[in-house]
């Protein structure tokens, strides 16, 4: 596969990954509020873990189409070993520290039957630290950033983010929230995306 492809495909599975995470985070949150909700709670408690399942598939399609990527080669410690890589290191770091929380989430998720469960709980809050760094990764790595859909992609996600979170911690405030949340969202992604990007290579 030629390095254009294989940059497609990364991108495409970092970008398709972060709408799951982002999807994935406002069923948990609002299922953590016992929000109201169209469809019963346990199809929705399905939705909410095959979406994380599918975060993790797409999640590796984006780490393995970058390490087989000679065009910027990453080896395993850069891979493993967050701030280590030559290109832009603070945005590949942060996803890379974005990828072992969420492995760390799954593995405790997997354990979930076996482990005490404010333990799990505590640790299941941890999802919303990957979101926020791979949101922030997503802006800062991604060549696309400065592009309309994209910036619009994550307005929404951190819009959506911001109001699922306000009906879990102050419910009687989210939904008229919502008028505040784009705005600040957009001037957050805004400010990301104006920041100085680094060489590539």
């Amino acid at each position: 596969m030629s390095s254009t492809a294989l940059w497609y495909t990364a991108r495409a599975g970092g970008l398709v990954a972060f709408v799951l995470l982002s999807s994935s985070v406002v069923l948990g949150l609002l299922l953590s509020a016992r929000a109201r909700l169209e469809w019963p709670r346990f199809a929705v408690e399905d939705v909410h873990r095959y979406l994380a399942i599918l975060t993790g598939v797409f999640l590796a399609v984006h780490v393995g189409s970058i390490a087989v990527d000679q065009f910027v080669p990453f080896g395993p410690a850069n891979l493993l070993v967050p701030f280590t890589a030559s290109y832009r290191p603070l945005a590949t770091g942060l996803g890379v520290v974005a990828a072992e929380l969420f492995v760390a989430v799954a593995v405790t998720n997997a354990l979930r039957g076996r482990i005490p469960h404010r333990l799990w709980r505590r640790a299941h809050y941890a999802t919303l630290v990957v979101w926020a760094a791979a949101g922030v990764h997503g802006v800062l790595a991604g060549t696309d950033r400065h592009e309309p859909w994209m910036l619009t992609l994550y307005v929404s996600a951190a819009a959506a983010v911001a109001v699922a979170g306000l009906s879990r911690f102050r419910p009687q405030t989210a939904w008229p929230s919502l008028v505040a949340a784009v705005p600040a969202a957009a001037m957050v992604v805004a400010a990301l995306a104006s920041l100085p990007q680094a060489p590539a290579h």
